[in-house]
């Protein structure tokens, strides 16, 4: 996000709110699931905006409580307006845990990262269904209405599983595909997103 100072007297030469900078990131959408099977950003429908307006689009997620114990957050994408969720992706998957005993580790999941997959990318570990689990986090996309690239994806997970586990989820990849992804979907492995939110943001370029 862009961070724009000002002193006392670029401020008093103002004379519209409207020239001062934004910044460079921008809130389109929020999505709240409550009891939700799927959560879908589709470009044009519901004044989503996936497309050429931005090179970098940003998801955060947070407070999201599977209805199912041991579900893992995980997101696909479409490249026909969410028809179908089936690009294939190359990934790999990270995670650091660290249990409220003090027991923990560092590992490479090969469980969770997809070989040219179409399934759903796992973005989060198994997270509990105690009334006090969640997981919270963030989703990078890059140009993904290029029709020339590959379209890579970084995202950063955290949440609570096995009811005491603290769990950092790293997984990044690219979508195989240079046709434009204008859709993205989440939902849990297992059951529906009991309860949690997601927005979107577009980041310009300058």
């Amino acid at each position: 996000m862009a961070l724009v100072k000002y002193n006392n007297n670029s401020i008093s030469a103002v004379t519209s709110a409207a020239s001062i900078p934004s910044g460079a990131m921008t809130l389109i959408k929020t999505l709240t699931a409550s009891s939700s099977s799927t959560l879908s950003f589709v470009d044009g429908s519901s004044d989503v905006v996936l497309d050429s307006t931005y090179p970098i689009y940003k998801f955060v997620w947070f407070n999201c409580h599977p209805a199912t114990s041991n579900a893992q957050f995980s997101f696909n994408m479409s490249t026909d307006s969410g028809s179908n969720y089936n690009v294939a992706k190359t990934s790999t998957f990270i995670q650091a845990d660290h249990s409220e005993a003090g027991s923990g580790g560092l590992s490479y999941d090969s469980d969770d990262d997809l070989a040219q997959g179409t399934g759903f990318q796992h973005i989060s570990d198994a997270i509990g269904n105690d009334n006090d689990s969640n997981a919270n986090g963030s989703l990078l996309l890059f140009n993904p209405s290029s029709t020339t690239f590959v379209k890579h994806f970084i995202s950063r997970g955290n949440g609570m599983y096995n009811g005491n586990y603290q769990s950092d989820c790293l997984a990044a990849g690219y979508g195989n595909t240079t046709s434009a992804v204008d859709a993205i979907r989440f939902q849990m492995t297992s059951g529906n997103i009991d309860a949690g939110t997601i927005k979107l943001y577009g980041i310009k370029d300058s």
